[in-house]
């Protein structure tokens, strides 16, 4: 059985336009806020807050050999809500930096799960989201309009 591993391309592509914001950004424009009380710099650590949970996801899989329970229902606006204190309290520069390293350590998690892993994880449903690109092209795509670009 052939698996779909187009995830891969999709995440590689946003990941390298999340590192070419990255080169272009300034301390300044991290601090620029954006809707709901954000900030660019927090919106990044927010992407990479949902990148490393699916990191501890696959540990956790690995460890136990069970695909975890989807983690969470449609409504996760809490769970962006309880964070986006701490992240707005973390210096802008470090939660960029984290933003791309992260996406870099999943990136590359996801692209090495062997077949057999990658069936087990559609045949549930896909609890664990390999596709990290669409999160990603959502909010870098907020960014940009926010710097007018």
């Amino acid at each position: 059985m052939s698996v779909d591993r187009s995830y891969v391309t999709q995440n590689d592509r946003e990941r390298a336009r999340l590192r070419a914001l990255m080169t272009r950004l300034r301390d300044d424009d991290l601090a620029r806020p954006m809707a709901g009380g954000w900030t660019i710099a927090s919106v990044l650590g927010h992407l990479a807050f949902w990148d490393q949970r699916i990191l501890v996801l696959i540990e956790q899989w690995e460890r136990s050999g069970q695909l975890p329970a989807a983690a969470h229902g449609e409504d996760v606006d809490w769970i962006n809500d309880a964070g986006k204190p701490f992240l707005l309290a973390l210096p802008p520069r470090r939660l960029a930096d984290l933003a791309l390293e992260i996406a870099d350590a999943v990136d590359r998690r996801v692209a090495a799960l062997p077949d057999a892993l990658l069936s087990r994880n559609e045949s549930a449903g896909s609890p664990v989201i390999l596709l990290r690109a669409k999160h990603r092209r959502e909010h870098l795509d907020e960014i940009d309009a926010i710097l007018g670009r």
